[in-house]
C-alpha cells in the first residue's frame, strides 16, 4: 500500500480541481482512509471541500463532517444546496446535528430545517438551545412553523417562545389552536410582552409590530440615552433612529443614531430631535405601511394608538414580508387561485379551492354563448364569422388582462387611488382607442385581402377598435370599482373584465355583419 502523504495528496486534488475535473478529485478522495480524508478535507478552502463532500455519498461526507471542527462543518453546509445538507444531517447524531446547526446562520438554518422530514425537524429543535430554535423558528414558512409547533410539547415550546422577538411570538401563538393559546402563555415569562399583540389582526400594523424597543425622553441628555442604548443590548433587527415619547406616552420626536453620536453630550434629546414623525394607526392595513415604507425609504414604523400613544414599532424586515407577500397573493389571485395552496396541497385541497372559480368562468361562457346565439342567423349565411369573431374577443380579453395588472399594482402601491383616477381611467380608454385604431388597420386589410371582401374588413375593423375601447374602460375602471367596494381587485377583476370583452367583441363582431348583412353577401 502506498504511504499517504499529506502534501502531494493535496496537490493532486488542487490539480484536478484547477482542471475543473471534480470527478478525478472524488476519486482520489474516496481511495483515502476517513482520518486521511479529514486531514485533506480540512486543508482545502470551503468552496472546494463543499465540491468534494458534495460528489459522496450523504454516509461518507456525514462520517467525516463528524470528525471536523463543528464550525468549518457549518461553514461547508452554507455552501452546499439546502438538501445536500439535509441529506448529510440525516446521517449524523442528533449531537453533532444540533452543533453544526448552532453555528449557522438561523436563515441558513431554516432552509436546512425545512428540507428534513418533520419529525427530524422536531428532534433537532428539540436539542438545539432555545435561543437557537427560536431564531430558527422565526424564519421558518408558516406550514413548517405549524408542523412543528404541533408536535413540540407546551413547556419546551413556552421556552423557545420566550426567546422569540414578541411580534414573532405572537405569529406564531395566533396559529395554535385557541385550546393551546393560553396554556402556552401561561408557560411564558414574557406573556406580557406577546398578549397585547394578539389582540390585532394579523395583516394589521398591530400584528406586524413589536412591543421590544427602547423609548427616550425629551428631558434625557444624549450621553444619558448613548448609556441606556448600550445597556439595553439592541439586537440587529432595531433600527439606526430611535422614537421619543412624553411623560403619557404620547410619539413626540424621533432621533437617529447619528444624531446622539454628533450632538454634544449635555445636549437634551428635545433638541436634537425631530418632531416630524410619520406613523401608523394600530389597525392600519399591512399593505398601507409597506407603501409608507417605500415612500420614505424607512428601516421602521412606529405605531401609534387613536391618541398618539406610542404601542409598538415595525421593523424593516418585516415590512419587506409583506410587500413580498402581498406581491405572491395579488400574482395567485389574478389567476383565480389562493396564495394557501401549493403544489403540494392535496388533491381534495385543491379542488376545493379551484372550482368555484371555474364555476363562475363556466357561468361568464355561458354568457357570452348567450350573446353569440343571438346571432344564429348571422353566422349560418356567414360562416367566416364563427372564426373571426373570437379574434376580437380574445385581443379584448388581452388588452384588458394588462390593465388589470397594471392597475391592481398601481392600487397595491397607492399609485393610483381617487386623486387621480378619472385621469388614469380616460389615460387608458385613449389608448384603448388608439390601440384600437393601429390594429383594426391590420385586422381589417387581412381579412379584406384573406376573403377578398372588403366590406367584412370593414366590419372586423371597427369591432376590434371598439372591443380594445371596452377593454380600455373596464380593465381600468373594474378595479378601481371593486377597490372602492372592498371587493379584492386581484382576486375578481378578471372574470368580470373577459366577460364584458368576450360579450362586446362578440356583439360588436356579429351586431354589425348582421346590420351590413346585405353588403357581405
Amino acid at each position: 500500500m502506498t504511504k499517504f502523504n499529506l502534501n502531494t495528496t493535496l496537490e493532486q486534488v488542487r490539480s484536478a480541481l484547477n482542471r475543473e475535473d471534480v470527478t478525478a478529485a472524488i476519486r482520489i478522495l474516496e481511495d483515502l482512509q476517513q482520518p486521511q480524508q479529514v486531514r485533506l478535507i480540512d486543508q482545502l478552502n470551503t468552496q472546494d471541500s463543499a465540491d468534494l463532500l458534495e460528489g459522496l455519498s450523504p454516509e461518507a461526507s456525514a462520517d467525516i463532517m463528524e470528525e471536523m471542527d463543528p464550525q468549518d462543518s457549518a461553514d461547508i453546509m452554507e455552501v452546499l444546496d439546502p438538501e445536500d445538507s439535509a441529506n448529510i444531517l440525516e446521517e449524523m447524531n442528533i449531537e453533532d446535528q444540533a452543533e453544526i446547526m448552532e453555528r449557522l446562520d438561523p436563515e441558513d438554518s431554516a432552509e436546512i430545517l425545512s428540507e428534513l422530514d418533520v419529525e427530524d425537524q422536531v428532534k433537532l429543535i428539540k436539542q438545539l438551545a432555545p435561543e437557537d430554535s427560536a431564531d430558527i423558528l422565526a424564519e421558518l414558512n408558516e406550514e413548517d412553523q405549524t408542523e412543528i409547533t404541533e408536535r413540540v410539547d407546551d413547556a419546551a415550546l413556552s421556552r423557545i417562545l420566550d426567546e422569540m422577538e414578541p411580534d414573532d411570538a405572537a405569529d406564531v401563538i395566533g396559529d395554535l389552536p385557541e385550546s393551546r393559546k393560553e396554556r402556552i402563555l401561561s408557560g411564558m415569562i414574557d406573556a406580557n410582552d406577546v398578549r397585547p399583540l394578539l389582540i390585532h389582526s394579523d395583516e394589521s400594523a398591530g400584528g406586524l409590530m413589536t412591543t421590544s424597543f427602547l423609548t427616550l425622553r425629551p428631558a434625557m441628555r444624549v450621553q444619558d440615552a448613548i448609556t441606556a442604548i448600550r445597556e439595553w443590548h439592541p439586537n440587529s433587527e432595531m433600527p439606526y433612529y430611535l422614537f421619543v415619547v412624553d411623560s403619557e406616552r404620547k410619539l413626540v420626536g424621533i432621533v437617529s443614531l447619528r444624531q446622539l453620536i454628533s450632538a454634544m453630550p449635555t445636549k437634551s434629546i428635545g433638541e436634537v430631535m425631530s418632531t416630524d414623525v410619520v406613523s401608523v394607526r394600530v389597525g392600519t392595513d399591512q399593505e398601507e405601511c409597506g407603501r409608507l415604507l417605500k415612500k420614505y425609504g424607512f428601516l421602521a414604523l412606529p405605531v401609534v394608538s387613536e391618541e398618539k400613544k406610542l404601542l409598538g414599532v415595525i421593523t424593516v424586515d418585516d415590512l419587506v414580508d409583506v410587500v413580498e407577500e402581498e406581491a405572491v397573493e395579488d400574482a395567485f389571485r389574478l389567476s383565480g387561485v389562493t396564495d394557501e395552496e401549493s403544489v403540494n396541497s392535496s388533491i381534495f385541497t385543491s379542488f376545493k379551492r379551484r372550482m368555484p372559480w371555474l364555476y363562475i368562468n363556466l357561468g361568464t361562457a355561458f354568457a357570452a354563448a348567450a350573446v353569440v346565439s343571438i346571432f344564429e342567423d348571422t353566422i349560418a349565411k356567414i360562416a367566416i364569422l364563427a372564426a373571426m369573431q373570437g379574434i376580437v374577443a380574445g385581443q379584448g380579453g388581452n388588452a384588458a388582462t394588462q390593465r388589470i395588472a397594471i392597475v391592481v399594482r398601481g392600487l397595491a402601491t397607492g399609485d393610483v387611488d381617487g386623486s387621480n383616477a378619472l385621469r388614469i381611467l380616460g389615460k387608458e380608454t385613449l389608448l384603448g382607442l388608439l390601440q384600437g385604431l393601429g390594429t383594426a388597420i391590420v385586422v381589417g386589410a387581412g381579412v379584406a385581402f384573406w376573403q377578398r371582401n372588403l366590406v367584412l374588413g370593414m366590419v372586423m375593423a371597427l369591432a376590434m377598435m371598439g372591443n380594445l375601447i371596452v377593454a380600455g374602460i373596464v380593465g381600468t375602471g373594474i378595479p378601481m370599482l371593486l377597490q372602492k367596494l372592498k371587493i379584492d381587485p386581484a382576486l375578481a377583476s378578471a372574470v368580470i373584465v373577459t366577460t364584458f370583452t368576450d360579450c362586446c367583441g362578440f356583439g360588436f363582431s356579429l351586431g354589425l355583419a348582421t346590420v351590413l348583412l346585405k353588403y357581405l353577401t
